[in-house]
C-alpha cells in the first residue's frame, strides 16, 4: 500500500468505526429528519417557529424522564412507575403550593420522586426482585396514593414562583425545553465521560466481572432507579406548571411513551448499550409524529399505530443492522 493510500484507508476505517459505534443514534436521526421533511412538505404550519417551539415544549417531560430511563434500561432494569410518579408529584406540588411555601412544595415533590425510587431500588437491587414486577406494583400503588390525596380533583396552581417553570420563556424558548436540554447535556456527560456511566454500561453487559472488580452492583442498580424517580418528579413539576394545574391523572401511560423513546434511540432492552442523545431524539420523534399527524388532520387514533410501526422498524434496524455493521467494523 502506498503512502498516499494509507491515510485514505485509515480515514475510511475511522468513519466505519464511528458509524458502527453510533449507528442507533444516526438511524433515529435520519428517521427524524425524514419525518420533519415529510410534514414540512405536507403542511405549511409544521415548520413555523411557533409550532416547533410548542413541540419542543410538549416533549420536554418525555425527554427529561427518557434521559434517566436510559441509565435504568442500560443496567438491564426497567421502571414502569414513572407515569404514576408524574401524577403524584404534580398533585402534591399543587396541593402544597395552594396554601404554603412554593419552594417547599417543589422540594417536597422532588423528594417524593426520590422516595419512590429508593423503594423501587431497595426491592429490586437488595430484595433481588425483578424491577419489572416491583415498578409495576409501584405504578398501581403510587397512582392510588395520588387519587387518594386529591380525591380525583385537579388543583389550580397560581404561584408566580412556580408557573415560570412551565410557562416562562428565555430567548423565545419555553422553560421546560431548557430544563430538558439541561438534563440531556448532564445525562450525556455522566453517561459517556464519567466512571459512573461506564459502570452503568458494565452492569448491563458484564455484571459479574464488574462485581469481581469490587464495584457494588446493587448500589448501582439502586442509584439509577432513584434517578428515574427524581427525574419523573421533575417531569411532574414541569407538567403541572405548564398546565397551571396539578392532577392525579397526569402521566397516564407516560411510562410507555418514555420506554418507546429510549428504545427508538438505540438503547438495548437487554442492557449493556444505551444513548442519552438517542433517547432524546426518540422522544422528539414521537412528538413530531403526533404533532404532524394532528396538523394533517389525521384521526387521533392513528397516532399510536404509526408510532408502533416506527418502533418496530427501529428495533429491527437496531438489532439486525447494528449487529452487522459492528461485525464488519471489527473485521
Amino acid at each position: 500500500m502506498s503512502a498516499t493510500t494509507a491515510p485514505a484507508a485509515d480515514r475510511r476505517a475511522t468513519r466505519a468505526t464511528f458509524v458502527a459505534k453510533n449507528f442507533p443514534v444516526l438511524s433515529i436521526g435520519v428517521v427524524l429528519a425524514v419525518l420533519v421533511l415529510f410534514f414540512s412538505v405536507r403542511t405549511d404550519a409544521f415548520m413555523t417557529t411557533e409550532n416547533l417551539v410548542n413541540v419542543l415544549r410538549q416533549v420536554a417531560p418525555t425527554v427529561i424522564v427518557a434521559t434517566a430511563m436510559t441509565f435504568v434500561i442500560t443496567t438491564g432494569q426497567i421502571d414502569l412507575s414513572v407515569g404514576s410518579v408524574v401524577g403524584l408529584t404534580a398533585a402534591v406540588l399543587a396541593l402544597l403550593a395552594k396554601d404554603g411555601n412554593p419552594l417547599v412544595a417543589l422540594l417536597s415533590a422532588l423528594a417524593i420522586g426520590a422516595l419512590v425510587g429508593v423503594v423501587n431500588g431497595l426491592f429490586a437491587a437488595y430484595g433481588r426482585l425483578q424491577s419489572f414486577i416491583i415498578t409495576l406494583a409501584a405504578l398501581t400503588a403510587v397512582r392510588g396514593v395520588a387519587l387518594l390525596v386529591t380525591q380525583g380533583y385537579s388543583t389550580p396552581i397560581t404561584s408566580p414562583v412556580l408557573l415560570p417553570l412551565g410557562q416562562g420563556q428565555l430567548l423565545g424558548i419555553y422553560t421546560p425545553t431548557w430544563i430538558a436540554l439541561g438534563t440531556v447535556v448532564a445525562g450525556w456527560y455522566v453517561f459517556t465521560q464519567t466512571r459512573f456511566g461506564r459502570y452503568v454500561v458494565a452492569v448491563g453487559s458484564n455484571a459479574e466481572s464488574l462485581r469481581r472488580s469490587g464495584v457494588d452492583i446493587r448500589r448501582m442498580q439502586l442509584m439509577v432507579l432513584v434517578l428515574t424517580g427524581v427525574f419523573a418528579a421533575l417531569a411532574g413539576v414541569v407538567t403541572a406548571t405548564r398546565l397551571a394545574s396539578g392532577s392525579s391523572n397526569s402521566g397516564t401511560a407516560f411510562e410507555l411513551e418514555v420506554i418507546t423513546a429510549v428504545v427508538l434511540g438505540g438503547t438495548s432492552l437487554m442492557g449493556g448499550r444505551g444513548s442519552v442523545v438517542g433517547s432524546a431524539l426518540g422522544a422528539v420523534t414521537l412528538g413530531v409524529i403526533s404533532n404532524g399527524l394532528v396538523l394533517l388532520r389525521v384521526d387521533v387514533y392513528w397516532v399510536p399505530i404509526v408510532q408502533g410501526v416506527i418502533l418496530v422498524g427501529a428495533i429491527f434496524a437496531n438489532s439486525r443492522l447494528f449487529g452487522r455493521i459492528l461485525r464488519r467494523s471489527r473485521s
